[in-house]
């Protein structure tokens, strides 16, 4: 059975075409730097890599390239869109409705719409993707994986909010947490590492979007995404966490609307509105010539990341391992080094030469006697997203 997996991301697609249950990668790749003035594309298989820069300026012209790729004469992979049986979606926000994986009907097309208020960056997009898969793969079932599905497990003192009982009695306002496609992955395979039967994880999720949850014995108990994907960390144009009163005062005596302040968090806070880039690589860049605006904000991000490795170590009562992913868990060594450094009260201790890697597999970057591990796993939710489908199918 071919599967074609869609992630869109806020501002990038992972695709991953596979031949299912063998797990065959067919085919690979990444549309990214959605919406700047240079994108990028990039396209794997066993006979070719590909990479080239155009601008893509929304989701849909970068799924519609991903199509081209997988057809065109000379590099693609399919002579016929009919050839994939299942396109299997990546959906961020699946509310109380949703709590595993689904096929995709108008009903559940419906649901998703109704969250766009909640996920703004994801869900719209997520949506665009079914809607063109469903217009181009006609003969294929298209399939849901939904981001918030893993953290269902959350106990209640841990996801209820502190507000009058009927907001979640009656509108199920609670968190909900998010990537738990990620999370769920690499906290199993550092599971599969440990070899330990009750296993206290942190897993990192660090791309354009960051998130960090506690998972204890392979189940999530706490984690940085809440109601919606905006609180937390430090994100690429995401505020994270903020003084709810703030946003109050910037309607009230300041005079912004709503929509707006909703906006400005959502789209041109984080990193972005601290440097005014929203690509890690681009403010690493400059704080390295000396951008003091771009260097603090590299040590505000890692601060606040240090803030949750020590709630989470108080709500597991202990520590084994701290895991990396993501783009930039996986291949920011700065930022690795910053989490890391001065945390030794913990037993997180890193040695810089092991961490001088952009990983391709676990690897280890602890020292060799530290007490907690320190992994970098690469995550894989293109192929959890296949396996979640295939076995409902």
């Amino acid at each position: 059975m071919k599967i074609l997996v869609i992630n869109s991301g806020s501002s990038s697609i992972k695709y991953q075409l596979f031949e299912m249950p063998q797990q065959e990668v067919i085919c690979s790749g990444l549309i990214e730097r959605i919406g700047l003035e240079v994108g990028a594309i990039h396209y794997e298989s066993a006979d070719d890599k590909i990479t080239n820069e155009i601008e893509i300026k929304n989701h849909k012209s970068g799924l519609e390239k991903v199509v081209d790729l997988l057809l065109d004469k000379k590099h693609g992979v399919i002579n016929s869109t009919d050839e994939i049986e299942v396109v299997a979606h990546r959906v961020v926000h699946g509310g109380s409705n949703f709590t595993k994986t689904t096929l995709v009907t108008n009903e559940v097309k419906n649901k998703i719409e109704e969250l766009f208020s909640l996920a703004p960056l994801h869900n719209p997009a997520n949506l665009e993707g079914i809607n063109v898969a469903e217009a181009i793969f006609t003969a294929a079932k298209q399939v849901a994986v939904f981001d918030t599905a893993f953290h269902q497990t959350i106990p209640v003192e841990a996801y209820k909010y502190a507000i009058p009982n009927k907001f979640l009695d009656k509108h199920q306002i609670r968190l909900y947490g998010f990537h738990g496609t990620s999370h769920k992955y690499i906290s199993e395979k550092a599971n599969e590492y440990l070899q330990k039967e009750n296993s206290k994880i942190i897993t990192i999720h660090l791309g354009n979007g960051c998130s960090i949850t506690a998972v204890k014995n392979g189940k999530s108990i706490d984690h940085s995404l809440g109601f919606g994907p905006v609180t937390g960390l430090i994100m690429g144009s995401r505020s994270g966490d903020i003084d709810h009163s703030l946003i109050f005062y910037l309607i009230n005596n300041l005079g912004y609307d709503a929509e707006y302040v909703n906006n400005m968090l959502q789209k041109e806070s984080g990193m972005l509105g601290l440097t005014g880039f929203s690509d890690l690589r681009d403010i690493e860049a400059a704080a390295e010539k000396g951008d003091t605006n771009c260097q603090l904000a590299l040590d505000m991000n890692a601060y606040r990341i240090k803030k949750y490795i020590g709630s989470y170590i108080a709500a597991m009562n202990g520590l084994d391992a701290i895991v990396f992913t993501a783009g930039i868990g996986e291949n920011s060594i700065f930022m690795r080094k910053l989490v890391c450094t001065d945390m030794e009260v913990f037993g997180i201790e890193i040695d810089e030469h092991k961490n001088n890697i952009r990983a391709k597999k676990l690897t280890e970057i602890h020292k060799d006697n530290a007490n907690i591990k320190v992994l970098v796993i690469p995550t894989n939710e293109e192929l959890e997203i296949a396996k979640q489908s295939y076995e409902i199918l």
